[in-house]
C-alpha cells in the first residue's frame, strides 16, 4: 500500500489528503433482463446450423486455435480447448487504438467486414471465455457500427468447452 504512495512522492506528484465530496444517488435497476442482447446455448446451437448468424470469438489466437484453454491465472475455465466451429477469430484488442480508445469507424468496418462478421449476416453472436471481453465487441458492433442484431453469448467458452458432445474445432479457421 505504501509502495504506491512512495512512487507518487518519488515522481513529484502531489498527494491529496482532503476527502472528496460524494453525493448520494440511486441507479434504476431494470425490472427484467433485456434478453435481446444475450444469447444462450440454444441460440448458439441454432446459429451453427444457420448461414444467417455470424459467430465471432474475441479471445486471443492461442485460445482460439486450442493451444491454451484460458489465459494464465484465470480461474473460470473449460475442460476442452478450441473454438465453436465456424466462428471467426477477431481478438477484442484489435478494435482498440494504441491509446486505448476504440479505432475509427472506418477501421472497425474494415476489421469486421474483412473477417466476414458483418458481411450480409442477419445477426452476430460474440463470445469469449466468460462474456467479459465479448461485451466490448458487442458494444463496438452495436453502438459504433450500428449492427441491429448483435448478442453476447452468456456462457461463452467456459460453458461451450465443458458441454458433453458440443462440437469443437481446433486450429485456424
Amino acid at each position: 500500500m505504501n509502495g504506491g504512495r512512495a512512487k507518487w512522492v518519488a515522481e513529484g506528484r502531489p498527494l491529496v489528503s482532503e476527502r472528496p465530496t460524494i453525493r448520494r444517488t440511486t441507479y434504476p435497476v431494470p425490472k427484467k433482463v433485456n434478453a435481446a442482447i444475450r444469447a444462450k446455448r440454444p441460440e448458439v446451437e441454432k446459429a451453427l446450423k444457420s448461414k444467417k448468424t455470424a459467430l465471432v470469438d474475441v479471445r486471443s489466437k492461442p485460445e482460439f486455435v486450442g493451444e491454451i484453454i484460458a489465459p494464465p491465472g484465470m480461474t473460470e475455465t473449460a475442460q476442452r480447448a478450441g473454438h465453436i466451429p465456424g466462428a471467426r477469430n477477431i481478438p477484442w484488442s484489435q478494435a482498440v487504438a494504441q491509446d486505448g480508445t476504440f479505432k475509427t469507424y472506418e477501421d472497425l468496418v474494415q476489421l469486421y467486414k474483412g473477417a466476414k462478421v458483418i458481411d450480409g449476416k442477419d445477426e452476430v453472436i460474440a463470445y469469449c471465455r466468460i462474456g467479459e471481453r465479448s461485451s466490448h465487441t458487442w458494444f463496438a458492433l452495436k453502438y459504433l457500427l450500428g449492427v441491429k442484431k448483435v448478442r453476447n453469448y452468456d456462457g461463452s467458452w467456459t460453458e461451450w468447452g465443458n458441454l458433453v458432445g458440443a462440437p469443437i474445432a481446433k486450429g485456424a479457421e
